[in-house]
């Protein structure tokens, strides 16, 4: 008896190309998920969850600036001397002449003082040097010593009288110089020492040598300028 070779097995589950399907089930099947969850429609993909957004991103920060290169050491210049500070300005002082003998210059003295203190002076700003005898008034202080008689120039209250070779630096603004005696040479030496003691008016009574004579000043009986 012939032998015939097996035919292989057709599965009907799986029918060849171009064979229709034999239900329309059958075909929906086939294009499920492997899964096995329901096939995917239109409505069902257009109503997909929209993506999440994620953190906002941060602002930028700026760069930090560059460090700037040092340059060249700058060169310190070495001090130089300190510049001289001008010399304060010395004063003027105005020298007034009053002509007199020496017997008439104490009286001459007195008037002008009298007029100084009748013009608004301070007492206490008045300085009366005498070249020859010292003057009524500094023999009245003396008699209560001399201890009393410097305190009255501390106190500075009143018109003080001294000899013209005073020792001590006593300036005030107005020195009255009486030359009612003594030499020439004297009288010239009181003179530059009287100057150097006012610090705004010097009244010359009397001939005090050419410096004093040189000087332009008052006539007698005529008021000395405060």
């Amino acid at each position: 008896m012939p032998v015939f070779p097996e035919e292989p097995e057709i599965h009907e589950s799986l029918p060849g190309p171009g064979v229709p399907f034999p239900r329309e089930s059958d075909a929906q099947a086939l294009h499920a998920p492997a899964t096995g969850g329901a096939p995917a429609t239109a409505s069902t993909t257009a109503a997909a969850p929209l993506p999440v957004p994620g953190p906002r991103p941060a602002p930028a920060r700026p760069a930090p600036p560059r460090a700037e290169r040092p340059g060249p050491p700058r060169l310190i210049p070495k001090p130089g001397p300190a510049p001289r500070r001008p010399a304060p300005a010395t004063p003027q002082v105005e020298v007034q002449r009053i002509a007199a003998a020496p017997a008439q210059a104490l009286e001459h003295a007195d008037d002008a003082v009298d007029r100084l203190l009748d013009s608004g002076r301070n007492p206490g700003d008045i300085l009366v040097l005498t070249v020859g005898e010292a003057h009524p008034w500094q023999q009245h202080e003396l008699s209560f010593g001399e201890e009393r008689y410097w305190a009255q120039l501390a106190e500075g209250g009143d018109v003080f009288y001294a000899d013209a070779a005073l020792t001590r630096p006593i300036r005030r603004e107005v020195v009255v110089l009486v030359v009612n005696g003594g030499s020439a040479a004297r009288a010239a030496e009181a003179y530059t020492h009287a100057l150097g003691r006012a610090t705004a008016l010097l009244v010359v009574c009397g001939e005090a040598g050419p410096a004093a004579a040189a000087a332009v000043g008052a006539a007698p009986g005529r008021p000395v300028k405060a």
